[in-house]
């Protein structure tokens, strides 16, 4: 989904729009196939979690098993039916030279983009604490082996387009394409997080004024309406003071700390007949935060990333689609895409450092980025589904 959704946005720059419009139909279709699927096994893991069976026996849960197979298999056929026909409009093999001179375009655009966000992560690490930051501690070197990988394979794709081999410049293109495409999202995400934590900051004050606010009403109701809010009074004094602490002391997380106020107001909500906010607003901001991050992580290291990770990165999107998502939603959303990062990391790490095989340099990158097939034998990712999206690999040599 994610090399299809990548391809299709370097061919609508080179293609009319109702060309590709039936691909994009194609794409969108399966992403909702598999949207379905994630949420399905979402129900089963908080089923798993809480002990119990979906639908009340085992035999509801062999049901939604599959029913997630064959979403999954729909999906995948329908983009593997489409593979053909998007081949032919986007017709690499005929047009490498002029994809060539699109991809070393961006490969300039991007070589200097890391040189900023190089300079944004240095800001970063003196304005804010380590932890502040830590989501893309080490993205702008992973952009550079990226960009090692890019150049490799635009040189190969240039010197097989020359000799008129188009399937050969084809392949080398597209992981060309990919590295490239994952080097902007890496340089991204350095500059995406600098916004947002300067959006926290801007917040934090007000957050906090709202959250004392919630807390002052919960201490003025009458005692048999305040009994039940002893806990949750504890909690948010202890959350507020922690934080008031961490930013008069100096440089800190302003995410963390606008989450934690956050929680501190939704203990209280309601508190004085709900007329203090709940710090909704407020919490969007870490909440998508997470969700980004998190979804950069593991769209950037999606061949050694699991199916777990995957399902709570997706939940966590649905809980925060546009449209009215209650303050509970913003923040399970929240908790769901931090811990989707923690399983993919933990994935990552069980991976290890894999061959490239014959990719090259940068190839154990691409090979972890989900750039290469396999160990790297197995060539580029394209458009479509399980049957097509290698089939290039043939003429990666």
């Amino acid at each position: 989904m994610r090399v299809g959704a990548e391809e299709l946005a370097l061919a609508a720059d080179r293609s009319a729009g109702d060309a590709i419009e039936p691909y994009v139909y194609d794409l969108r279709h399966a992403e909702a196939g598999l949207a379905a699927a994630f949420r399905l096994r979402q129900r089963l893991d908080e089923a798993d979690a809480a002990g119990v069976d979906p639908d009340g026996d085992e035999g509801g849960r062999r049901d939604v098993l599959e029913e997630i197979v064959a979403r999954c298999q729909e999906a995948g056929e329908l983009l593997d039916t489409a593979a053909p026909g998007f081949d032919q409009i986007r017709a690499l093999e005929r047009n490498a030279v002029a994809a060539l001179e699109s991809a070393e375009t961006l490969f300039r655009e991007v070589a200097g983009r890391v040189r900023a966000a190089e300079t944004t992560l240095a800001d970063l690490h003196g304005r804010y604490a380590p932890a502040a930051s830590l989501p893309v501690v080490g993205d702008a070197e992973q952009a550079k082996d990226r960009l090692l990988f890019t150049t490799s394979h635009l040189n190969q794709a240039r010197q097989y387009a020359d000799r008129g081999d188009g399937p050969k410049a084809a392949a080398h293109l597209r992981a060309a394409e990919g590295a490239l495409t994952q080097a902007a999202d890496l340089v991204n995400g350095v500059i995406r997080l600098a916004g947002e934590l300067a959006s926290a900051t801007a917040g934090l004050p007000a957050a906090i004024a709202a959250a004392e606010a919630a807390r002052d009403a919960a201490r003025g109701l009458p005692a048999d309406a305040r009994a039940g809010l002893v806990g949750p009074l504890g909690h948010a004094e202890a959350l507020l003071s922690a934080v008031r602490h961490e930013t008069a002391a100096g440089p800190h997380d302003p995410l963390d700390a606008l989450r934690r106020v956050t929680e501190a107001s939704a203990g209280l909500a309601g508190a004085g007949d709900g007329a203090v906010a709940d710090g909704h607003d407020h919490a969007l901001v870490p909440a998508r935060s997470a969700l980004a991050g998190a979804a950069c992580f593991i769209g950037t290291h999606r061949g050694a990333v699991g199916s777990e990770a995957r399902t709570r990165l997706a939940e966590a999107r649905r809980l925060l689609e546009p449209g009215s998502v209650p303050l509970s939603g913003v923040l399970r959303a929240d908790e769901l895409a931090r811990e989707a990062r923690r399983l993919a990391e933990r994935d990552v790490r069980a991976y290890g450092n894999p061959s490239g095989g014959r990719g090259g340099a940068g190839a154990g990158g691409a090979v972890l980025g989900g750039i290469l097939l396999g160990d790297g034998g197995g060539g580029p990712m394209s458009y479509g589904g399980p049957r097509t999206r290698g089939r290039r690999g043939a003429h990666f040599t």
